[in-house]
């Protein structure tokens, strides 16, 4: 006797299942119901859970929210006011104007641009100080505990130190003139002319322990047998490093480049106001966008506070920008 088919959604006896063997297309196996689109056991199943997901995570969102959310829209929102005290007026975007021609303000972009020179500057180095430790040279952890230490030194303490050090009188110049090299004695940090490459390489420094420990730990997660095979199949020390070392630290290198080039533009406010002590003088050699935001801000009264803001607001696009656009690469050299 011909099993009878299944042909709608009714549940069949076991009895009148049809093998397995013998289904057509669209038919359901023995004693199972077909599904239908729209239906609960087409894989829709109702999670009646699912409201306990937004009340575990309501309270961390809502703390987030009202301690980065809610500075950043009160910081667009009095780029639009002149404020005066306790008093504020509407004036649109003239903030923003007033700060895009403002001559201090474009050297002070220009200054936060020259300091990206320093990202790849830094990776270099970074990355070959790093591959230098992990072969093991004699008193390899000696040199790494020397090279991170003026990464966790206070920026204040580094650039008063170097503040000293940096003088037309100071140690590096008394040296110099020591060793018969007088003609290169210049005053480092009183010049406009060395006093941004004095602050660049101040910032080098300090930053540099960072990249080599990162770089060293990531080495040293690798397996031995990537370099064992490359040495195996006749590559040089440099061949190795170029493509075996350099490829499996993309993803660290992508990352380091992102938070120095955060660290350029919007972390180097401490370096600059104690090197040229508020100033960002001479001149404006070393002036720099947290530094013009905190003059317009406090060095002038709460007046143009609104103008703060608007090169806040500025800065803060700038970072975004800078940020999505590193990852977009990162994600390219990914694939």
């Amino acid at each position: 006797m011909e099993a009878e088919r299944v042909t709608s959604g009714r549940e069949l006896p076991s009895s009148t299942a049809v093998p397995a063997g013998r289904l057509g297309r669209g038919e359901t196996p023995a004693g199972l119901v077909p599904r239908q689109k729209g239906s609960l056991s087409a894989g829709r199943r109702p999670n009646r859970y699912a409201w306990e997901w937004w009340l575990w995570v309501a309270p961390g969102a809502v703390a987030l929210a009202f301690v980065y959310l809610y500075p950043v829209l009160v910081l667009f929102r009095d780029s639009l006011y002149q404020i005066t005290g306790y008093t504020s007026t509407f004036v649109g975007l003239r903030n923003y104007l007033y700060v895009l021609r403002d001559e201090q303000f474009h050297a002070a972009i220009l200054h936060n641009v020259l300091l990206l020179l320093c990202v790849p500057i830094l990776v270099v180095l970074s990355l070959v100080l790093a591959i230098v430790l992990y072969e093991r040279v004699v008193g390899w952890q000696f040199y790494r505990t020397v090279l991170f230490l003026p990464y966790i030194l206070a920026v204040p303490v580094a650039s008063v130190v170097f503040s000293h050090l940096l003088q037309y009188g100071g140690v590096v110049n008394s040296f110099l003139r020591y060793i018969g090299l007088g003609w290169a004695a210049v005053d480092w940090l009183g010049s406009p002319k060395w006093a941004l490459p004095t602050l660049m390489g101040i910032i080098v420094w300090k930053e540099l322990g960072f990249g080599i420990v990162l770089f060293l730990a990531r080495l040293l997660s690798l397996p031995q047998e990537l370099f064992e095979a490359a040495r195996v199949d006749g590559a040089s020390w440099l061949q190795v490093h170029r493509y075996v070392t350099v490829p499996q630290l993309r993803d660290v290198i992508g990352f380091y480049v992102t938070v120095e080039s955060i660290t350029m533009l919007s972390w180097v406010f401490n370096y600059v106001y104690i090197v040229s002590n508020g100033t960002g003088g001479p001149g404006t050699s070393t002036l720099v966008t947290e530094l013009y935001v905190y003059r317009k801000a406090f060095g002038y009264g709460a007046g143009v506070l609104g103008v703060a803001s608007a090169a806040s607001v500025l800065l803060f696009l700038g970072s975004i920008l800078m940020i999505i656009w590193n990852l977009r690469r990162q994600k390219e050299a990914l694939g």
